[in-house]
């Protein structure tokens, strides 16, 4: 048996998933029952090896969403070292069928690399050769991308028991054979009325697979979920807000947190989606859910006299068998910023104050960094890890953050907030190592001005958020002189001392997820520069780079097969030439002396900015701004421009030329199977022609700022 073999064979001896070792000493199999020994066992992952995955034996695996249970990301692997991570080559790389951004963590799990893709696809592929095993592709309806708040991505996949759990953007979790890629089966986790989506990676804890679900954007209640991994069947499920009072309460908890909201907030939605992390901690045996923003956004409209809203923006900590609560913090009292307190979370044991405690720690939008006490609550760290402006900081004796009266915008009164809702760290994941004692955060500076919007009604289409998330085309041509940029860039925090130690290159937009490693190093993805980098872990000094030829946003992973020491990464973003651009969505896979090359990029000629003349009234342009703000704006981007290439730049289409193709394709759906969905339900034809007008009037202000001898480019949002 080669030695490789031996190897995979005393490990799934262990995990007693050999059959031989039922037979004993002494026992002759039969032929067959060698056979069945001798084949290998996809995704042979149980309890006992989750819980031992940060053991020796495990090392070189990536079982679960953040390597373990605590998700520090940190991989013990030590083969790639700052002395020769120079020589570090790409060893594969496998295409993906999408042009879409990729957010997933891969998994590796004895041989095989399992990753999920945009429109929640999953592969599975051979992690010696970057062979396609098998594709799963749940055939999401294009139509449904309209219920979807920020891009069709999918960040990752569960595996239990010979299986692999996934979360598809219309809401359902699905289990597939992770041999053959088919289903085993496939539930609905949200009610199809309202408008759920689901993008997180799921996560298994005692046999049961945890999934939470999008939407606090359109006006949705949030809660999370916990299945049978087996049958399928919902075991529980804890709401994070209240809902009607006069339907009941699910329980004591629920009719608590209803006190601490006012008005009829259960008649939209309330928010509170867990869209991405929830961590379980063996040691404490509790689960922490990160819990979104409220819903709308404008917290005078849910909750007009006031009142912390719980549970938004908090950490609640649950049981992990009944979902019964615990305890919670709350981040950011009655939030009216899109400061969700989903960010990833990470678990560790750090000396403080002459104590070793057991806590967990994450970086939300808000911008404040949080050690809180693992077992109760109690937050024993919270400092500001960026620049903030809406807060002067957090009062550990109560917990709460010193709000400045002038954050709470309201009618009149905007406020250009820093962070926006962006946030100074959104899902990226962030790593911590235990041979540093540093958490590496994928920090944002990115400013927001949030303007009122005094004619909010709850509409069935689009986002409900109570402020204009067009505010930043106009805000900042009357304020020119007000701070404006978004930007992203790694950073090295002592969560501690509460301080910066180092921090890497700035790149534009949001930068990507990190990896640490024994080996003194830091991966990570520059966003949009394209760059692939390793770090020294104590310094910042940059030892190595590659250029993906695409945004580089997702989590990286290590793992180790025949003895040598892998680095994975998930690579597709925002490409210069916008969304027909090629954005060579791929794996990417190194070791030391890798040989292997990315062909080369190919030539494209980004569509002309060709639009017809701007003939409409100022009037009829401002109606369209408007409308365009709240149906268009959350994919197009502020400006008609398309945010992070993910969508079209409707400045640059021939749709502009003619009203009748453009109302086939807003009204008739005439491009729904590609995501694009009807807005008909909402809108008529003389609002389609003030939103045209309002496009053709922003591009040939575009056309004009940018022709020779003019005096500058138009300024993009959030710069």
């Amino acid at each position: 048996m080669p030695e490789n073999d031996s190897v995979k064979w005393r490990r799934w001896g262990t995990w007693g998933v050999c059959a031989v070792w039922v037979c004993g000493a002494g026992c002759s199999p039969s032929t067959e029952t060698t056979q069945a020994a001798d084949a290998p066992r996809y995704a042979a992952v149980d309890t006992a090896r989750l819980l031992a995955a940060g053991e020796d034996e495990q090392a070189g695996q990536w079982l679960s969403h953040g390597r373990t249970y605590e998700e520090q990301r940190y991989s013990p692997l030590d083969e790639i070292t700052t002395q020769n991570v120079e020589r570090l080559g790409l060893a594969w790389f496998a295409d993906y069928d999408t042009n879409l951004q990729q957010q997933a963590t891969p998994l590796y799990i004895d041989g095989v690399l399992y990753v999920s893709t945009a429109w929640s696809k999953v592969y599975a592929f051979d992690a010696r050769t970057g062979k396609t095993l098998w594709q799963y592709d749940p055939k999401v309806p294009g139509e449904w991308a309209v219920n979807v708040c920020c891009g069709l991505s999918n960040r990752g996949v569960a595996a239990y028991d010979g299986k692999l759990y996934l979360g598809t953007l219309d809401g359902r979790l699905v289990a597939i054979d992770a041999r053959t890629g088919q289903e085993v089966w496939s539930v609905l986790t949200v009610d199809r009325s309202e408008r759920y989506s689901i993008t997180g990676a799921p996560r298994v804890v005692q046999g049961r697979v945890l999934i939470g679900n999008s939407g606090a954007e359109f006006g949705v209640r949030g809660y999370l979920s916990a299945y049978d991994a087996q049958t399928g069947e919902l075991d529980w499920r804890f709401y994070t807000v209240p809902g009607n009072p006069a339907d009941g309460f699910e329980n004591d908890t629920m009719r608590r947190a209803a006190a601490t909201w006012t008005g009829e907030w259960w008649t939209l939605g309330g928010g509170g989606t867990v869209w991405d992390s929830f961590v379980y901690d063996p040691v404490t045996d509790l689960l922490f859910i990160g819990v979104g923003n409220g819903s709308p956004w404008n917290a005078r409209y849910r909750s007009p006299e006031g009142g912390d809203n719980l549970f938004l923006s908090s950490i609640v900590a649950v049981k992990p068998d009944t979902g019964e609560y615990v305890w919670h913090y709350q981040t950011t009292p009655w939030e009216t910023w899109d400061y969700t307190a989903t960010q990833p979370i990470v678990i560790a044991d750090l000396e403080i104050d002459g104590s070793r405690r057991r806590v967990l720690m994450q970086a939300p939008k808000n911008g404040f960094f949080y050690v809180l006490d693992a077992a109760t609550g109690k937050v024993l760290r919270a400092d500001a890890y960026t620049e903030v402006n809406w807060a002067d900081g957090v009062d550990l004796d109560t917990g709460r953050p010193r709000i400045r009266a002038q954050a709470r915008y309201q009618a009149g009164k905007p406020f250009n907030a820093l962070p926006g809702p962006q946030g100074a760290h959104a899902w990226h994941p962030m790593a911590y190592s235990p041979r540093t004692g540093l958490v590496y955060i994928p920090v944002q500076r990115a400013w927001f001005p949030f303007v009122e919007d005094e004619d909010f009604q709850p509409q069935p289409v689009g986002y409900n958020l109570g402020v204009h998330l067009g505010a930043p085309l106009t805000y900042y041509r009357d304020h020119p002189d007000e701070p404006r940029d978004f930007v992203g860039y790694l950073k090295a925090w002592d969560p501690v001392a509460g301080r910066e130690v180092w921090r890497g290159e700035e790149n534009q937009g949001p930068t990507g997820g990190a990896l640490a490693t024994a080996g003194g190093l830091v991966f990570q993805g520059g966003g949009s520069s394209q760059e692939f980098r390793a770090y020294d872990a104590r310094t910042g000094e940059k030892l190595w780079s590659m250029h993906a030829q695409t945004g580089v946003l997702a989590g990286p992973i290590s793992y180790e097969l025949d003895g040598r020491q892998y680095v994975a990464v998930s690579v597709g973003g925002n490409q210069a030439g916008g969304y027909y651009a090629p954005n060579y969505s791929r794996l990417l896979v190194f070791t030391l002396d890798g040989k292997a090359q990315l062909p080369p990029t190919k030539t494209f000629v980004p569509r002309p900015l060709d639009p017809p003349p701007a003939t409409a009234s100022p009037e009829v342009v401002a109606a369209g701004r408007a409308k365009y703000s709240q149906y268009c704006a959350a994919c197009h981007g502020e400006n008609g421009q398309t945010r992070g290439a993910m969508f079209p730049d409707l400045t640059r289409t021939p749709l502009l030329h003619s009203q009748e193709r453009f109302d086939q394709v807003v009204l008739k759906g005439a491009l729904s199977a590609r995501g694009m969905a009807s807005f008909a339900q909402v809108l008529e034809p003389a609002d389609t022609q003030a939103i045209r007008a309002f496009i053709v009037a922003r591009a040939n202000d575009m056309k004009q700022a940018s022709a020779p001898g003019a005096s500058g480019a138009p300024q993009q949002a959030h710069r």
